[in-house]
């Protein structure tokens, strides 16, 4: 290869068509060549600043966004905690295997990777490195996170993120900003939820750790708790947040009842069918509660706020006297205070319903299917894949199609 040095030979010689050998055919052609690239040098040069410009543009608008941007802000901070967790990870073997780990968590530990194996190998989910390591936390709390909603209207507030779309809630690991945030909302007038989150799925970006806030919950709700994360590794539908969180509550109900029958573990199995009976009983109290306040703010016009919220309130008003009467009786693993205490306003049912948004729906695949959840798991994601955009509508379609031939 001719250096750009030799090139610059030929130019300080003169003009190309100056330069003339005569000796043999074989110098000719090194000549030629040599001014070929030379010609060629120039453009190769400009290129190649053009790209290291717009790559430090790039690098400088990437900077600011993290840096100086809410948003940016936010996944920095995101990122920082996710590295911290990450961080502190240890084999989950090895500290199974480790006599100074205390009985309990050793315990539950083995359950973890018991119920990891159990998803990967019967109920056929994506498992990658998720829940073979766990990180210890300085905290008893993972995340807050903050769900808004209008007052006059039944619509969310939601917030929108890079690559995974937009969600109606919102992540904090720094708990004051996340409480001036709920504030500063609650006085902009929205009506607002906040509450603690002990785990959380990158939805397979990274090795997802056991942590410990995590390790805390009973044995039954531990296993849900794995069985519906790596639900989020096997299926998500971008922008579509109440349908993915409901797929993997069903998933994460009938796959810890399944996994503990295989075990013989009836009293367990027993309690993941009991939780997932009152699961299924607030989601349809939740979605007929959802269809009151719609009607009644239908009533009046937009800019009817005074009206729209007197008729709000008594929809809530009935609304509770019937989760008392009605509902809480029916529950069977709530406390019965639960039903009196529980707060009501627009954030807290369509909070709810991100997570129990047409559970009968689910069910009523996994009864066409023989009740054998690895078959109706991979019946909803064909059905929701088909559907599109529209995978919860597609799942009611189809659920009409089989039910009335």
């Amino acid at each position: 290869m001719i250096r750009n040095r030799e090139g610059r030979l030929f130019v300080q010689l003169g003009p190309r068509d100056e330069i003339i050998d005569a000796v043999g055919s074989i110098q000719e052609r090194v000549l030629r060549v040599a001014m070929q690239m030379n010609e060629r040098h120039p453009r190769k040069i400009v290129t190649m600043r053009l790209v290291r410009r717009l790559l430090g543009g790039m690098f400088g608008l990437l900077l600011i966004f993290l840096f100086l941007t809410p948003m940016g802000c936010y996944v920095t901070r995101g990122a920082y905690e996710e590295a911290k967790i990450l961080s502190r990870r240890k084999p989950i073997t090895k500290l199974v295997a480790d006599s100074t780990t205390d009985k309990l968590t050793r315990a539950k530990l083995s359950l973890v990777l018991e119920a990891r194996t159990f998803a990967h190998d019967t109920l056929k989910l994506k498992t990658g490195e998720s829940f073979t390591k766990f990180s210890q936390l300085d905290h008893d709390t993972l995340v807050l996170v903050l769900s808004a909603a209008y007052r006059d209207r039944l619509e969310r507030r939601t917030w929108w993120f890079p690559v995974v779309g937009r969600f109606p809630y919102k992540g904090f690991f720094d708990f004051e900003k996340a409480k001036k945030t709920a504030e500063s909302m609650r006085k902009g007038g929205f009506d607002v939820t906040l509450g603690a989150s002990s785990a959380f799925s990158t939805l397979g970006w990274f090795n997802d750790p056991l942590v410990s806030t995590t390790l805390k919950a009973d044995s039954v709700t531990l296993v849900n708790t794995v069985m519906h994360e790596l639900l989020h590794n096997t299926f998500f539908s971008k922008n579509n947040v109440s349908f993915n969180e409901s797929f993997a509550s069903f998933v994460g109900a009938r796959g810890a009842e399944r996994f503990f029958l295989s075990r013989g573990d009836t009293a367990a199995a027993k309690y993941a069918i009991a939780d997932w009976h009152d699961d299924q009983v607030l989601g349809a109290y939740w979605a007929q509660l959802s269809k009151e306040l719609r009607a009644a703010y239908d009533v009046w016009p937009r800019d009817s706020v005074r009206a729209r919220l007197a008729a709000r309130d008594s929809v809530y008003l009935l609304a509770r006297r019937q989760l008392v009467d009605s509902v809480g009786p029916l529950l069977q693993t709530y406390p019965k205070s639960w039903a009196e205490r529980v707060t009501l306003n627009n954030s807290v049912v369509l909070s709810r319903q991100v997570y129990a948004t047409s559970l009968d729906q689910f069910d009523a695949v996994f009864e066409s299917e023989g009740r054998d959840i690895v078959r109706a798991i991979a019946k909803i994601s064909e059905i929701a894949k088909d559907g599109g955009k529209e995978p919860e509508a597609a799942l009611r379609a189809w659920v009409r199609r089989s039910t009335n031939p």
